[in-house]
């Protein structure tokens, strides 16, 4: 693509597409900021937080099931979890199949906190979009997806698919 490199220039940052970059760069910044500031308030950080609003989701689920979806151990989700246990977020419950694995379930603190967050969620993208139209929305849609599409085929196989 010929309008993003600087002719002349050896500052590739001068690039009009390098500027699109930092303004993207900074936008997911700044989202995940107002995030945090106000999911933080309800004790839950945002580890946990991503925690527990899959076992929300997904009732009963196992230690080993969250640890595959976050691409970690589990000993590193067993750490989360018993944050979220003591907070009183979580509990666990020995498998009436299998009594070497514990069912994780949500309490009604834990529901209580997801509720709030699903608040926080949609009134965050309320204001992100403030001003926007209907069509705008929709063509900053469609160009995202492309700048991912591009990326993604950047990728090896397996890693896109993850």
């Amino acid at each position: 693509m010929k309008h993003c490199h600087n002719h002349g220039h050896l500052k590739p940052w001068n690039s009009p597409c390098h500027h699109v970059v930092e303004t993207l760069m900074g936008v997911s910044r700044t989202h995940r900021m107002v995030l945090e500031r106000q999911l933080n308030k309800t004790g839950v950080y945002r580890s946990q937080h991503q925690i527990l609003m899959y076992i929300a989701d997904n009732p009963n689920v196992s230690q080993k099931d969250i640890a595959a979806l976050h691409h970690v151990s589990t000993a590193t989700i067993a750490v989360s979890l018993k944050k979220l246990e003591s907070g009183g977020y979580i509990k666990r419950v020995v498998d009436q199949k299998d009594n070497r694995f514990n069912q994780i379930c949500i309490t009604p603190s834990g529901k209580a906190v997801v509720e709030n967050s699903i608040r926080c969620f949609k009134e965050t993208e309320e204001r992100m979009f403030d001003g926007f139209s209907p069509e705008e929305l929709g063509q900053l849609d469609i160009l995202l997806g492309k700048v991912r599409q591009n990326l993604e085929q950047m990728l090896p196989e397996k890693e896109s698919e993850e």
